[in-house]
């Protein structure tokens, strides 16, 4: 995952260590990738809406039967709309359950091919099943068998276009899983040796954890084990971890401890099949390139729920860019008015998994504003890390006016659009700030910022950064989509108020 230099620098100063800098995707759903499971479910229930369609188009012209057609019980007339959607729920809910909407692709195309050959036919005899119950004997057994077939053929190649879109990611290193190995055996090293040269398996491989009772001539470089278990939770979270995969037998009772340190972190585990049967007892075997796992613990992604976050966030972001262009064209040309200067002032900040954007807000300052920011910090009304100032003497008159409105911040609704926000969310904080954040601070970053949040509607006067702090982590703990509403209810108020300063 891309981080900033600053991040970097200031991970070392922690003993921390984060990822190197990489590109940015531009589409994302509220930071989760336009792979994920709700919406690549939805991608393809469109797609056998469409096949249903080529279906019917395809059995006309093997039987030359357009008149008589559309009569009662040549195709999916009448009922249909009801078959369609019993095949499109039986088909997805079968396709889950082989893995097809894993984060990960499936370990070669011919395999995934296969499977949604054998999801299709599985769900066909579910249709053909309701058929039966519903005494519907008169459909035509040529269209459903065409359909099946048209449907498994657009499906692989929807899929096939899919993961070569995904390998080109993950060879620019955009959407990689941070891995931690826990083991320093040889099988570890192999493992880890997959991850590296074999980059369309998804993974970076950010190091290696000794576990208890492992030999000390280990075979992995030194240089790469990060150190025991009990570094996990700073790693963790240093890193932006993902997975921990366990490649080295160790005790159950260790076993135990790792997955209830995976619950606590949300990241995923797994682990080498058979090493502990009765904690992955039923659990579905997957696949690390050559290597057998099964899942200790799984953490919840929410993909649909922040799917719709995310359509919130476009819906209301354009209305809004649409509704306020003439406010936004009169405070551009009363800043030109007031004064030399540009227009927007733009700071790199930090979002969610580390990542570095450009934050657009109008200019509300004196232009060499930043030049001079040692010389007012005793001006300073917060405290720790966090810096306001009332009567910040660089602030020119234009700017207290839109700050007190917090009209400087509607550019923002930009950033919002381009996925880099949400609306509602922990503000993104500065470079200077987040390279004093101590490790439990780095929660704020597991969630993309937002133009309001908790804290600007309950405490935006408060000068406390724990509170601060505080109610970040409340949110990202209690997240929901009602909760999303409340603020941006509440949110109206406050600018309204003119609480800003």
């Amino acid at each position: 995952m891309a981080t900033s230099e600053f991040l970097k620098d200031a991970g070392k100063r922690n003993n921390l260590h984060v990822p190197e800098e990489q590109r940015l995707r531009g589409k994302s759903i509220a930071g989760v990738p336009l792979a994920a499971p709700a919406l690549r479910m939805l991608h393809d229930a469109m797609l056998i809406a469409i096949a249903a369609v080529l279906s019917i188009l395809i059995r006309l012209l093997l039987l030359h039967d357009f008149k008589s057609y559309w009569g009662t019980g040549t195709g999916f007339s009448g009922s249909g709309i009801f078959y369609l959607a019993w095949f499109i729920l039986c088909y997805t809910l079968v396709a889950r359950r082989y893995g097809l909407y894993a984060p990960v692709p499936l370990r070669n195309g011919a395999h995934e091919t296969r499977l949604i050959a054998q999801a299709a036919v599985t769900a066909a005899l579910f249709l053909c099943g309701a058929i039966y119950m519903t005494h519907n004997f008169i459909s035509s057994r040529l269209l459903i068998m065409v359909f099946v077939a048209v449907t498994a053929v657009v499906l692989s190649i929807r899929r096939a276009i899919w993961r070569r879109a995904r390998y080109l990611d993950y060879e620019q290193g955009v959407e990689l899983r941070n891995v931690l190995v826990l083991g320093t055996d040889r099988l570890s090293a192999a493992m880890g040796d997959q991850m590296v040269h074999r980059i369309h398996m998804g993974y970076q491989l950010c190091g290696y954890i000794a576990i208890p009772g492992s030999r000390h001539d280990h075979e992995v470089p030194r240089e790469r084990i990060l150190g025991s278990i009990a570094d996990l939770r700073q790693l963790v979270r240093g890193r932006f971890i993902d997975e921990l995969v366990i490649a080295q037998p160790c005790s159950t009772e260790t076993a135990i401890r790792l997955v209830e340190e995976a619950r606590v972190l949300d990241v995923d585990l797994s682990s080498i099949t058979g090493y502990f049967p009765d904690l992955s007892a039923n659990a579905p075997q997957e696949r690390i390139g050559c290597y057998p796992v099964v899942m200790l613990h799984r953490r919840e992604h929410r993909s649909l729920s922040l799917f719709l976050k995310r359509i919130v966030d476009i819906v209301l972001s354009f209305t809004a860019i649409v509704l306020i262009l003439p406010v936004l064209a009169v405070i551009a040309l009363a800043i030109l008015i007031e004064g030399p200067g540009p227009i927007l002032y733009v700071s790199q900040r930090i979002g969610k998994r580390g990542r570095s954007f450009r934050c657009f807000k109008f200019r509300t300052m004196v232009p060499d504003a930043d030049a001079h920011r040692k010389e007012v910090n005793a001006l300073n009304e917060r405290d720790g890390i966090l810096f306001k100032a009332s009567n910040d003497p660089r602030v020119t008159p234009l700017g207290r006016f839109l700050r007190k409105y917090s009209l400087d911040e509607l550019p923002q609704f930009f950033n919002v659009l381009r996925g880099e926000m949400s609306l509602v969310g922990p503000r993104p904080p500065l470079a200077s700030e987040v390279e004093h954040y101590e490790l439990e601070h780095l929660r704020r970053l597991d969630v993309l910022p937002g133009l309001t949040g908790l804290w600007q509607i309950q405490a935006r006067q408060n000068a406390s950064f724990a509170r601060y702090i505080a109610l970040d982590t409340a949110y990202i703990e209690n997240w929901s989509f009602w909760l999303d509403l409340t603020i941006l209810i509440r949110t109206v108020g406050v600018v309204f108020g003119g609480t800003g300063i």
